[in-house]
């Protein structure tokens, strides 16, 4: 056999190995191996041994991201927050260390970045979502920066941040696109005010929290509870303020006013910040120190796919009942966590209510075709932590109605900022993620 046989030999022999590989079938095979992902898994492995059943998930790392605010506010370890993937996939579930890229959803198909493609009889899409750095003008260079930091993305350089700050203005803010933990901004701003105070640096500091919604929390009580903690902090609110550009150079943000029917921009309140106005309904803010969470969206993967919202508010994300969690157009394909389109917080007490939905209804469709009486009912939660030791545990479902725990609300005033939710905060919840939630028991 020649050179020119023996390379079409081999060039055969690959192809007909990646052709094998390619055409692995999964009873269910699941999107993403974080929350919302390993829950999935781990409660139909719970329920139905027998079920083949992997995760795609490129990632080596799990990361508990709830406690990177604790983090950036130096009071919890970010080695903690991390531990290996393939210690978190459920027993008897395959754990496929790729990218999804591409679907078929006709053909029940799924493709990956290494060229493989696997069928699946359900598919459950939980990846998560994308920090859409690029989106705000100015992010990325103002995060190499010395004073701009973002938990999001690196909840250590927040804590530095804090460290160098020696009086000034310090803003915190947010984006007007739909985020993770939408409490997280304004959590870092409540304990960056007391790590102010125990440094002796908050009489000379100026500390902003711009949002660009009207109100500082949308549920009842809890909205008024939080309002009565930035009087008492003497934290200047800017509503309607959505950032639109960063000049690092000149350490300025740039906000567009967002109040709904009008164009007329308003600086309320100076407070000695000596905000400019330019232009139409643009107000500049220069800053010492600044905090945000940046702009973010589905993944590219799911925004350029047949199943993401085409059109309308909820473009680009992933499109399903809001109550089954069943995709729209394609009935035996499930979403849930931060990718999908609901009208709620996106946080991991979200998924901990949506998993056994998706888990219901993929085991009745696989027993009759029909779906479970089980629906999601838009339940969220965002543990608000308002200092150290301190925090108040809003909990709400969809149409902003209070949906506090029924037990927890006969021991608690979870609308009231409380030691022991900061106990449950900093020890509990960890604890629960990692033993009862990655395990499929809750």
């Amino acid at each position: 056999m020649d050179v020119t046989e023996k390379n079409r030999a081999l060039a055969n022999l690959r192809l007909t190995k990646s052709r094998a590989m390619s055409s692995v079938h999964y009873d269910v095979l699941i999107i993403g191996g974080g929350t919302g992902g390993i829950m999935t898994a781990a409660q139909l492995r719970r329920k139905d041994k027998s079920l083949r059943i992997a995760i795609v998930e490129p990632s080596k790392d799990h990361w508990y991201q709830p406690a990177w605010t604790l983090v950036g506010a130096g009071t919890f370890s970010m080695k903690a927050t991390r531990r290996d993937e393939r210690d978190q996939i459920p027993e008897g579930v395959d754990w496929l260390q790729d990218a999804a890229t591409t679907f078929e959803p006709e053909k029940s198909t799924l493709n990956t970045r290494s060229g493989r493609s696997y069928t699946y009889g359900h598919l459950v899409v939980s990846p998560g979502i994308k920090l859409d750095i690029d989106a705000l003008p100015g992010l990325r260079e103002a995060l190499e920066t010395d004073t701009v930091c973002s938990n999001y993305v690196d909840p250590e350089k927040t804590l530095r941040v804090l460290r160098a700050f020696k009086g000034g203005t310090a803003v915190f803010t947010q984006p007007s696109t739909p985020i993770k933990c939408g409490g997280a901004p304004q959590k870092i701003a409540y304990l960056a005010d007391e790590y102010f105070r125990k440094h002796d640096v908050r009489d000379k500091t100026k500390l902003v929290f711009a949002t660009p919604g009207s109100v500082i929390f949308g549920v009842e009580p809890f909205r008024f509870a939080l309002e009565d903690v930035i009087r008492k902090k003497n934290i200047i609110f800017k509503p309607f303020y959505n950032p639109v550009r960063i000049d690092p150079a000149k350490k300025e943000i740039h906000f567009k006013w967002s109040k709904p029917g009008d164009n007329q921009c308003v600086i309320t309140e100076d407070h000695g910040l000596n905000e400019k106005v330019e232009g139409e309904g643009t107000i500049v803010m220069k800053y010492d120190m600044l905090h945000l969470a940046p702009p973010q969206s589905a993944p590219d993967f799911i925004k350029q796919s047949p199943l993401a919202h085409a059109e309308g508010p909820s473009k680009g994300w992933l499109e399903v009942d809001i109550h089954t969690l069943q995709h729209k157009r394609y009935p035996n394909i499930f979403g849930l966590g931060d990718v999908a389109a609901l009208p709620t917080a996106k946080t991991g007490a979200a998924i901990r209510k949506q998993a056994p939905v998706v888990v219901a209804n993929i085991l009745q469709r696989i027993k009759d075709g029909a779906l479970a009486s089980e629906q999601y009912s838009g339940y969220s939660s965002c543990p608000l932590v308002t200092g150290y030791g301190k925090m108040l545990l809003a909990e709400f479902k969809y149409d902003n109605v209070r949906d506090s725990d029924p037990l927890l609300s006969r021991l608690f005033d979870t609308s009231k900022p409380l030691w022991s939710m900061w106990v449950l905060k900093k020890y509990g919840l960890p604890w629960l993620y990692w033993n009862k939630m990655l395990k499929g028991a809750m």
